[in-house]
Order: C-alpha cells, then sequence, then structure tokens
C-alpha cells in the first residue's frame, strides 16, 4: 500500500500492523471481500428459508392427504364387506316377495314368514347403523350418479326419463354409491 492511499489513523493500530504484509492490510480489497462473502451468506441465508417454508408446506400437505385418508379409511372400511352383504338383503327381499298371501295366512307358516321379515328389519337397522342407506328409485327422475337405467318402458302416466319400477335396490354408504339402482325408466309410448 503506498503512502497515498494509507489511511490516516491511529499510530497504536499502525505499531499492530507493523510487520503484516500490505495485502493483508488493504482494507479496500478486505471490505470487498467481506462484502462479497456477506452477500454470499445473505443469498445462502434467503435459499434456505425458502427450502425450509417449501418442506413445510409440503409436510402440511402430506399431513392432511394422510388425516383425509385415514377418515376415510374407518368411514368406509366396511364397504367390501356391506357390497357382500346386499346380496343377502336381495334373497331376503325375494324371499318375502314370493311367499304368496294364503300362505302368510296360514298358522303352521306364521313363524317362518315373521322370522325372516324380522331378519329382514334387523338386517336394515344394521345397514343404517353403519351408514348404509337404500336409494329412492320409484317416481324419482333416473339419476345417472345413483340409478342405473336398464330397460325403457312405454308410458302414458310417467313422464319420460322418470323410474316407473325398481328391478334391484341400490345403496349408499355414507356419501358414496356403494351400488347402483337398477331400473326401468318411462318412455313415450310408440
Amino acid at each position: 500500500m503506498s503512502d497515498e492511499k494509507k489511511p490516516q489513523g491511529d499510530p497504536a493500530v499502525d505499531a499492530e500492523l507493523a510487520g503484516v504484509p500490505e495485502d493483508l492490510i488493504d482494507l479496500e480489497q478486505a471490505d470487498h471481500a467481506l462484502s462479497d462473502a456477506l452477500a454470499h451468506l445473505k443469498n445462502d441465508l434467503e435459499a434456505a428459508r425458502q427450502e425450509i417454508l417449501y418442506a413445510k408446506a409440503e409436510t402440511q400437505n402430506v399431513r392432511r392427504r394422510l388425516e383425509k385418508d385415514v377418515a376415510d379409511a374407518k368411514a368406509y372400511a366396511a364397504t367390501g364387506f356391506a357390497r357382500d352383504m346386499l346380496s343377502v338383503a336381495d334373497n331376503l327381499s325375494r324371499a318375502l316377495d314370493a311367499i304368496p298371501q294364503e300362505l302368510r295366512e296360514d298358522e303352521r307358516l306364521n313363524a317362518l314368514v315373521a322370522g325372516i321379515e324380522a331378519t329382514s328389519r334387523e338386517l336394515d337397522k344394521v345397514f343404517g347403523l353403519n351408514g348404509i342407506t337404500r336409494i329412492a328409485a320409484t317416481g324419482m327422475p333416473l339419476d345417472p350418479n345413483q340409478h342405473q337405467a336398464m330397460l325403457e318402458v312405454p308410458s302414458n302416466d310417467a313422464a319420460p326419463g322418470t323410474i316407473v319400477q325398481e328391478l334391484q335396490a341400490g345403496y349408499m354408504i355414507k356419501d358414496r354409491l356403494l351400488r347402483p339402482a337398477m331400473v326401468a325408466v318411462a318412455k313415450k309410448p310408440d
């Protein structure tokens, strides 16, 4: 460092710096190097802050998805079993529908009919306790989210697109479709 550029300063500092090479005590160069290092550290700190924010957001999203998956698993865990039980409900319903009125009045079959009816009521009660509900069909407009049209029936009594017959009951489990109702839909007569 030349005498012109040498800062005027404290004689004690000059005494301390005696014997130190000039390039090490060039304050402008040292200041520039410190400024560069400081700027680099600030950039690294900002990048680290952004990464932490992204990581926190991702962790929160994963936690929310996991909580939703756990809630869905609890709510819909019985879906497979419930689908299997629908065939039991269908068979009980068919059994009751197959009993003619004269046999229902027969004293010898009263206990059998009462037992089948009680079993059907108990199954409906268990369905209700587990959030399984029957889908309304007959007389309703066709809803492709809940009904499956199996055939069209010419009708003067019902508007086209109205369900006139339920061929197989449909069910929901909470807010999800378990099985669509299979229905016959009215159409204009030919």
